[in-house]
């Protein structure tokens, strides 16, 4: 599926249905669910529709037994070992952003 080419609501909207396709495999009602992860049956809706928080999602997917997924969807990234060197076991705490190659011309 190529993500890029959709937008933010219909991939919200295709991960709640794959929320709600995991939910149907494992032959749990949105109750049933809603009790397990002590959240609302409203929570669990939303959460199908494309319409929910992050923790919602995290407890879900904990309960489905999916959270090991989150590895494949969003990889930890590796540092190589002459980054380490360079950082001499620091982390890095912000982004340096682009910087412009000519100064800005003043009209003034």
């Amino acid at each position: 599926m190529d993500f890029y080419s959709m937008t933010d609501k219909a991939i919200e909207v295709e991960l709640g249905a794959r929320i709600k396709s995991l939910r149907l495999r494992k032959n749990l009602t949105q109750q049933q669910l809603s009790d397990a992860v002590t959240l609302s049956m409203n929570s669990i809706k939303s959460l199908e529709a494309g319409r929910a928080k992050l923790s919602t999602l995290i407890a879900v997917l904990r309960e489905l037994g999916a959270l090991d997924s989150l590895d494949s969807f969003i990889p930890e990234i590796s540092i190589s070992p002459v980054q380490l060197a360079k950082q001499q076991g620091k982390q890095r705490q912000r982004a340096s952003g682009t910087r412009n190659s000519k100064p800005e011309h003043n009209e003034w």
